[in-house]
């Protein structure tokens, strides 16, 4: 049984995934309009699990500013995790990139930086420059890359969401909600070395140049708010002023959204007082940590046996200070015998989660790796091996 729980627990892990503890019911309870009068739309969530804490018109469609850029960073990331890119890759700005207004780390046409450097200045300076030199270095052009930011808004969930370039700046038919900022920030979160930029304070671009460039983050909860390291503000005078953010206590990590605030103290402000009340309220119960082995699955045919599963991220469940986790349980359903030629996020099963016996969730448990199919000669030498060991 102990070996059953350990697996099943895996494979969730294996794709990110946290489950929360408290249903929706038991979240109405919270005060709803007290904590950012000031907004437009605000939310608040608990990063592993996903759960709402805290929630004003969080599906109401509006401009987001340079809010924008997270999911610009979010495809950043990815492309550096399936090896498109390294960090160390030099970045040409285009006469395009080099023309943008607004917030900039003022690029030259034909200017290079590394794509550290480009982040730097997307996550610190929200740089709309970088934002497009790095569109384009991913993409080819803006628009095609503005066709993937779409294209992964809607794996995400992201419902009531369309982004029309990659920066923020204003233009038609751009817009998202507050909720849906939420989940891609939550995603980026996954790639825990982007706090590294977003969390950063202050820092230099051209450093050892004539022209040193020095970087202050616009969001000011990273020095101000204990535990602050991200994520993105954003400003027009449509949007007004925007934030999300994000900050960890006690192994409790948050994402707070706030979208048409009237002004940045206001906006800094109520954030803090939504921080303030997850963490007075919550707490984050462990599970295992990321990078813990929790057991393998056997592929039949595969070039590759077995697969071993680690947790991407720390694993846990959220409860109410003083609440009692109780019996937490998970079972797996697999959509049939595991087979090769096995692909990456292939879906192979369900994960169905119980607390105390009643049914939290079901979660889609997905394959963490590409497997192949053997040849005919190792299959063959496969069977004989267990014929004789029989």
């Amino acid at each position: 049984m102990k070996k059953m729980l350990a697996f099943t627990v895996a494979l969730w892990l294996a794709i990110g995934g946290a489950v929360p503890v408290m249903h929706a019911e038991e979240n109405k309870q919270a005060p709803m309009a007290d904590y950012a009068p000031g907004a437009k739309s605000a939310v608040l969530i608990d990063s592993d699990t996903g759960t709402v804490l805290y929630e004003k018109n969080k599906d109401t469609k509006l401009p987001p500013a340079s809010i924008t850029k997270i999911m610009t960073m979010l495809l950043i990331m990815e492309a550096l995790d399936q090896g498109k890119i390294t960090m160390t890759d030099k970045v040409r700005t285009s006469e395009n990139a080099a023309s943008m207004g607004g917030s900039q780390i003022f690029l030259e046409p034909g200017e290079e930086m590394t794509v550290q450097e480009m982040l730097k200045g997307i996550a610190m300076a929200s740089g709309n420059d970088a934002s497009v030199a790095m569109a384009e270095k991913l993409a080819g052009s803006e628009e095609a890359f503005v066709a993937q930011m779409n294209a992964r808004a809607k794996e995400l969930g992201m419902n009531n969401t369309h982004f029309s370039n990659c920066n923020g700046l204003p233009v038609d038919n751009h817009y998202t909600t507050s909720y849906d900022i939420a989940i891609m920030s939550r995603e980026l979160l996954k790639h825990s070395e982007i706090t590294k930029f977003t969390g950063a304070y202050q820092d230099y671009l051209r450093k050892d140049s004539a022209k040193p460039f020095w970087l202050v983050n616009t969001n000011k909860l990273v020095r101000f708010y204990p535990g602050a390291d991200g994520l993105k503000t954003g400003f027009t005078a449509e949007a007004r002023f925007c934030l999300s953010a994000t900050a960890k206590k006690d192994g409790l990590r948050v994402i707070a959204v706030v979208m048409g605030e009237p002004d940045t103290k206001t906006r800094n402000a109520e954030v803090a007082k939504l921080f303030d009340y997850a963490f007075a309220q919550y707490a984050s119960h462990p599970i295992l940590k990321a990078g813990d082995t929790i057991g393998t699955i056997h592929v039949d045919k595969g070039v590759q046996q077995n697969v071993t599963l680690t947790a991407k991220t720390p694993y846990s469940i959220l409860l109410k200070k003083g609440e009692d986790k109780g019996d937490v349980r998970y079972e797996l359903k697999l959509s049939g015998k595991v087979k090769a030629p096995l692909t990456a996020g292939e879906k192979i099963g369900t994960l169905s989660i119980y607390r105390n016996n009643t049914l939290l969730n079901e979660i889609p448990v997905e394959s963490p790796t590409t497997v192949a199919k053997a040849g005919w000669w190792t299959l063959f030498k496969r069977t004989f091996e267990e014929l004789v060991t029989f």
